[in-house]
């Protein structure tokens, strides 16, 4: 059956991370093992036998501790003695079983480490053990006894919600009376070693990553730089230049597939010249802007005189911002 189990989750996906939260089942099998003590007069020695351990727990959130209930099976054969009499000790060997239900509350720390997969943990448990000792042929006796437990355990994740355990208990409980067996009084000491491998379920699904940051849209560049000119010229200046280098820098990130450059001035001088200044004026911000690698075919350029003025103006008045070229994209 473990097996099988096996074969299913290992078809899984470990995610990352050994974090575990939520509830959860477990069943394990193995070996439990029982040194040799004394039942009265009589000597027994156990056989190895077989275990059986159900789970259900709860890993605590954003804590290394799990929290859990626990039903065991147990059982192992014995060969001892039954004896009789008071001056002369007669012994019969007799086969005997020695059958076992626990019942514990667990509390089991799980050291995580930095591995995605793997665990180690300790931990320990309270309860009550129900021994039951029969000889073969009939005679059997059981108690009800207080009992104590220490745990060491190894995890292997196979998936979001399946684990592979690894366990071995040291189980300790006050020493059980078997009356029948040895009247008046059947004491023995019993404790039990048990090593178990099986499977985990459960658990809770990861919290969902932190949503992404909303993208701030940036702001869109300047679809159109102004440059402006000295009275009556249509040279460059050098902050013209640095205007013309910015739109140069911005025609080529946006992919601008085109350029218009238009020329103006102020309202001195007559129109005829004021119409030649600003088409000067648009030729020379071209040529700065083919200098800067701008392509010639995708710039268009045209010259308004004086008729589409910045500032309102009478004639003849030489207002510096009307004096200008207007570099617009798209």
């Amino acid at each position: 059956m473990l097996g099988a189990a096996a074969a299913v989750v290992l078809t899984g996906t470990a995610t990352a991370g050994y974090e575990r939260d939520g509830w959860y089942v477990g069943l394990e099998g193995g070996m439990v093992s029982i040194p040799d003590t004394e039942l009265g007069a009589s000597d027994l020695k156990f056989s190895n036998g077989l275990a059986a351990i159900g789970t259900v727990g709860y890993a605590l959130k954003d804590s290394n501790w799990r929290i859990e209930g626990e039903l065991g099976y147990r059982e192992n054969d014995a060969r001892g003695s039954t004896c009789s009499g008071t001056t002369v000790v007669v012994c019969t060997p007799s086969e005997l079983e020695l059958t076992e239900w626990s019942y514990f509350v667990n509390a089991v720390y799980d050291f995580k480490f930095n591995s995605e997969r793997f665990g180690f943990s300790l931990g320990a448990g309270l309860g009550m053990d129900n021994p039951r000792l029969e000889r073969v042929g009939g005679l059997k006796d059981s108690d009800w006894v207080p009992a104590v437990q220490g745990i060491a355990g190894a995890t292997y994740r196979l998936s979001q919600h399946w684990d592979l355990a690894l366990n071995y208990r040291y189980l300790h409980m006050q020493d059980p009376e078997f009356k029948a067996f040895n009247p008046p009084a059947g004491d023995i000491e019993l404790t039990k070693h048990t090593l178990t491998i099986g499977f985990r379920y459960g658990y809770d699904e990861p919290p969902a990553p932190p949503a992404e940051p909303p993208v701030v849209a940036q702001p869109p560049m300047p679809k159109q730089f102004i440059v402006f000119f000295g009275w009556n010229k249509c040279n460059i200046t050098a902050e013209a230049d640095a205007v013309l280098s910015e739109a140069a820098s911005a025609a080529k990130s946006s992919g601008a597939a085109s350029v218009r450059v238009v020329g103006h001035t102020d309202t001195s001088g007559s129109n005829a010249y004021n119409q030649k200044l600003s088409e000067c004026r648009a030729g020379a911000v071209k040529s700065n802007l083919v200098g800067k690698g701008i392509a010639d075919g995708s710039i268009s350029t045209s010259g308004k005189g004086e008729g589409e003025l910045m500032v309102q103006t009478g004639d003849g008045v030489k207002e510096p911002q009307n004096r200008r070229a207007t570099v617009d994209m798209n």
